[in-house]
């Protein structure tokens, strides 16, 4: 089994009964709890007009959980990049990389990270996305290039310094894009499974080393619910299945507290729906967690695994990253036991 890192991905989420102002505090404690547990990185997410995710301004948001916290990486998964100017971009992440050197990663998608309306008040052109993200990439490559320092417009701060960025997808489309760019790909498997392993097939194959990168970088994005016992693990994931049910109903409201009975909630159809999406779902205790995550690795072989946790309560959802590293921690021991006696 291939070695991997571990990383948070935090939508910020908004949860019943809690402020936005809460949402922040709970994510910077989340990452300082990450932090302390050698987790690799930090990821905040775009999303618009939606009451349950707080992460809108993400630079912003970065910059909140950067200062918050001493040598864990901190990004974005991701800008989405067609919502803005590419200059703007480069010159907030230029900002963030001169205030916390060595600490910014820059993800990059094309959704818009919210509905068809908000899409247009953020100023999107569906027609040109598919040539503009590309092309976006390469003015954010340029603007970060000490070789701009002659051109007539130029990203202050931002120009010459060292920001990896990384292509996010949720379909083949971005796989190819990754590869042809040379840059690392990051895939949302946490909710859009069904086109992960051609997307790692097509990003493999057709790699193309760069300045960047020598070598394809594969980073998987799943969801992780751990508990001290199984039983409590499922409990607790009824607020991501309540969560996910939401979005299919297009009522995007503050997360929801578990429920014992999910079937009180549900249609059948919507279950079949929900568990589909939610395939990449690790649920259960430390053993179990661990069982799944080296299934999970044996067969799609990733550099990275970037776990979402959608848990009501935060000291529950602390002790859930407590006991992924801990499962990560004994596959790690396993296989170099392994290593050790061949």
């Amino acid at each position: 089994m291939k070695q991997f890192d571990i990383s948070v991905l935090d939508l910020a989420p908004v949860k019943q009964g809690k402020t936005i102002h809460d949402t922040f505090q709970d994510s910077l404690s989340l990452a300082n709890f990450a932090e302390n547990l050698d987790y690799k990185r930090f990821w905040l997410a775009e999303h618009h007009n939606m009451e349950s995710i707080a992460s809108s301004a993400t630079s912003v948001l970065i910059g909140f959980i950067a200062n918050g916290t001493k040598k864990i990486r901190i990004g974005s998964g991701g800008i989405m990049l067609p919502n803005h100017s590419s200059l703007v971009i480069a010159e907030q992440f230029g900002t963030l990389e001169s205030l916390f050197p060595g600490r910014i990663d820059l993800g990059l998608g094309r959704a818009p990270g919210t509905d068809g309306l908000t899409a247009q008040a953020l100023g999107r052109n569906p027609a040109i996305i598919n040539e503009q993200f590309p092309r976006q990439i390469l003015e954010l490559q340029k603007y970060f290039s000490k070789d701009n320092a002659n051109a007539l417009v130029r990203a202050i701060p931002g120009e010459g310094l060292d920001i990896p960025m990384y292509i996010l997808g949720s379909s083949t489309d971005s796989a190819w894009l990754a590869a042809e760019m040379g840059l690392p790909y990051a895939f949302a498997g946490h909710f859009a499974p069904e086109q992960m392993d051609m997307a790692f097939k097509i990003y493999r194959e057709h790699f193309e080393p760069s300045k960047y990168l020598d070598q394809p970088y594969v980073l998987a994005c799943v969801n992780g619910i751990a508990a001290e016992t199984s039983q409590e693990a499922h409990f607790l994931s009824s607020t991501l299945f309540q969560a996910f049910i939401n979005i299919i109903r297009n009522d995007r409201k503050p997360f929801p507290p578990p429920v014992v009975d999910m079937d009180a909630i549900w249609s059948a159809m919507e279950k079949s729906m929900v568990l589909q999406k939610l395939k990449f779902s690790f649920i259960g205790n430390q053993d179990e967690i661990a069982q799944q995550i080296k299934n999970f690795q044996e067969k799609y072989q990733v550099d990275e695994l970037m776990i979402n946790s959608h848990i009501y309560d935060h000291q529950k959802r602390l002790q859930s990253y407590e006991i992924i590293r801990s499962a990560t921690d004994s596959l790690s021991k396993a296989e170099q036991t392994i290593h050790n006696n061949c």
